[in-house]
């Protein structure tokens, strides 16, 4: 302190104050005030609990219970601070059974905004009710209520506009209830819940359901076909729950769900297990979906160690951590799931029936690897890539093999069909899967035309590069330079091509190039699907997609040029199950399922092809979602790996 100024003296906080500070621990948004207020009900024994929001939650925010309710000579208590039924002594803190302890939840919300407590004790013959306007008693008396208890606060931070500020918009702030209510819902599916936002009903769950009836409720068909069961139990602790088989990964992590003796937690150890658990078997950036409960003992947990209580201390991390990643194993594994019971779902009646593909969803292995057998060996399934001069040979005199059709040679024209696509063409998509008339043949090898016979050390005529060939029916091997001091040059195909379709789609942006259906294909829609499509209505556009949404179905009248329709209502489903998130993941996605395979062998022609197009192409070091397309190797390096020198 400087000299010459006096030092304040040491006091006292005002209450009024002591209790705002407080509530910033507790109260940092609509979202958390409806946490507290839930967990009371269920600590209360409710069996129904309904929540009711105007303007997100901080116009208005209600909940009500049907639970054991509060006398009236205690509603004045039940707003103090640190006054609670629930601990009796410093060895309660440390075998803590219910949501909320510590006393502050009412208080602290009390405290900066307008509160009513109106409740009836179970066998009482009235109810009572207590309101409170920023910490200060307004009024008291008796009410009318049926059973239980309802809290209704009313205008969050009006008296600190400074912390009002800070909160997002009103469907944000919405949203954010809605996932709170929605993981508390999942920890205790005999219960019911209802939750009524801006005057419509977002949903309403009947209580008695099973764990993956009630999670059905909440994530798409899409997403819960990849869940399965787990569940083990060791000294003591059980890991129970529903994960996601590999390959369902997707690319964002929140629906990763962990709670401790039924609390939902956020924990650093118990994502560390689960990512261990799947080690080796996601790509960068993917994660599983996961729902999982870890029961334990009371005194095996530390659940004081954060205000809102959303983090939690275990007392013997190695075993717990060891206990998560055994559970997962059998449903993470990549060998079968012969310790894990598939949790069914069933598709909605009205789907269309769309052909099985193999998972190519974020760039995973059966995508961005053989599917079939050996390296190099084309898969049964596999379809012929179109889009760049092939035609189908198939009629009468036919040798059964396609041929190349005259004019220009086939990679020439492939290059200029990217660089500049016909006036006729709808999208400028070169190498894309085609419509249902790119042809699909048993066996690659048996349609494309023989390269026997012809010399390696094709030109591409960029930038001093020669194609050599192919090897493991994946990478593309050229040398760029003359034989002295010379560079080997391989390129992954796969990665390569969807970076040449999504340069293509970028292109493209805001054209809304579509293929018409000749008979609309009519979906169910799931409730998260729903609210999924108005916010993605316009992307989906954009890419090629028409659709009209009515009630609770959608109605599919137009598809993306570059896709068949079975593959687009696929891939619809898996954006709307919120596998991609935004444009251009829709793109990336879309880009991988349209991109040829790993594993696939190419005609020469159509290597160059694809090489001259990726040259072209922006970032072609890196296909969309990260992955290196080309690595090369110098002199030195190749020196180096023969060790001379």
């Amino acid at each position: 302190m400087l000299r010459g100024m006096t030092r304040p003296p040491i006091t006292l906080l005002p209450e009024t104050l002591r209790n705002q500070i407080a509530a910033g621990e507790v109260v940092e948004r609509p979202a958390s005030v409806l946490k507290e207020l839930v967990e009371n009900s269920l600590d209360a024994g409710a069996t129904r609990v309904d929540v009711v929001l105007e303007g997100g939650g901080v116009t208005r925010l209600s909940v009500s219970d049907d639970g054991d309710g509060i006398p009236a000579s205690e509603l004045a208590l039940a707003v103090t601070r640190h006054a609670t039924s629930k601990l009796k002594s410093a060895a309660d803190l440390f075998a803590v059974t219910s949501f909320g302890f510590r006393g502050e939840a009412l208080p602290s919300i009390a405290s900066v905004s307008q509160l009513t407590l109106s409740s009836r004790l179970r066998g009482a013959e009235e109810a009572a009710f207590i309101e409170v306007e920023h910490g200060h008693v307004t009024s008291e008396g008796p009410t009318a209520l049926s059973a239980g208890t309802r809290v209704e606060m009313r205008r969050l931070f009006a008296s600190t506009p400074a912390r009002l500020k800070f909160l997002r918009t009103e469907a944000t702030e919405a949203k954010r209830c809605q996932e709170a209510l929605m993981r508390m819902a999942l920890a205790r599916p005999d219960v019911a819940f209802s939750l009524v936002s801006g005057g419509r009903e977002v949903f309403r769950l009947p209580g008695g359901e099973g764990l993956a009836a009630r999670l059905g409720r909440f994530w798409p068909p899409q997403v819960l076909e990849g869940l399965a069961e787990f569940a083990r139990q060791k000294d003591g602790m059980a890991a129970h729950g529903l994960a996601g088989r590999p390959s369902h990964a997707q690319n964002k992590a929140d629906r990763m769900l962990f709670y401790v003796n039924g609390r939902p937690v956020q924990d650093r150890l118990l994502m560390r297990a689960a990512r261990e658990a799947y080690k080796g078997r996601l790509l960068s950036g993917e994660h599983p979906q996961l729902l999982l409960f870890l029961d334990l003992p009371p005194d095996e947990v530390d659940v004081n160690v954060h205000p809102a209580k959303t983090e939690v201390r275990f007392r013997d991390e190695g075993a717990v951590f060891s206990l998560v990643r055994w559970a997962l194993e059998p449903v993470a594994g990549s060998g079968g799931l012969a310790e894990a019971a598939p949790a069914v779902y069933g598709r909605p009646e009205s789907s269309p029936d769309v052909p099985d593909v193999p998972g190519e969803a974020g760039c995973q292995s059966s995508a961005c690897r053989p599917s079939g057998g050996a390296w190099g060996q084309e898969p049964a399934h596999a379809a012929r890539p179109a889009g760049y001069g092939w035609a189908a040979s198939g009629g009468e005199g036919s040798s059964g093999r396609g041929s190349w059709d005259g004019g220009a040679p086939s990679r020439l024209r492939a290059y200029q069909d990217f660089r500049n696509p016909p006036a006729e063409r709808e999208v400028p998509l070169p190498f894309g899967p085609g419509g249902p008339a790119a042809p699909a043949a048993a066996s690659l090898s048996a349609s494309l035309p023989s390269a026997e016979g012809r010399p390696l050390g094709h030109p591409i005529g960029r930038e001093g590069l020669e194609y050599l060939g192919q090897v493991a029916g994946t990478y593309l091997i050229l040398r760029q330079g003359g034989a002295a001091g010379g560079r080997l040059i391989i390129v992954d195909q796969h990665a390569a091509h969807e970076r040449v379709i999504l340069a293509g789609m970028r292109r493209a942006r805001g054209a809304g190039h579509s293929q018409p259906l000749a008979v609309p294909l009519t979906l169910s829609l799931h409730p998260a699907e729903a609210l999924r499509l108005e916010e993605l209505a316009e992307s989906l556009r954009e890419v090629g997609y028409v659709l009209e949404a009515a009630g609770g179905s959608l109605s599919v009248s137009g598809v993306p040029p570059s896709l068949a329709a079975g593959k687009a209502v696929e891939h619809l489903r898996e954006i709307l199950s919120e596998q991609s998130d935004g444009l251009d993941s829709l793109w990336t996605m879309l880009s991988c399922k349209s991109a040829i395979k790993a594993g696939q062998e190419l005609a020469v022609d159509e290597a160059l092809a694809l090489l001259e197009a990726w040259l072209d192409a922006p970032e072609r070091e890196n296909c969309p979602h990260g992955r290196p397309v080309v690595v090369s190797f110098g002199e030195g390096d190749l020196e180096k790996l023969f060790k001379r020198k």
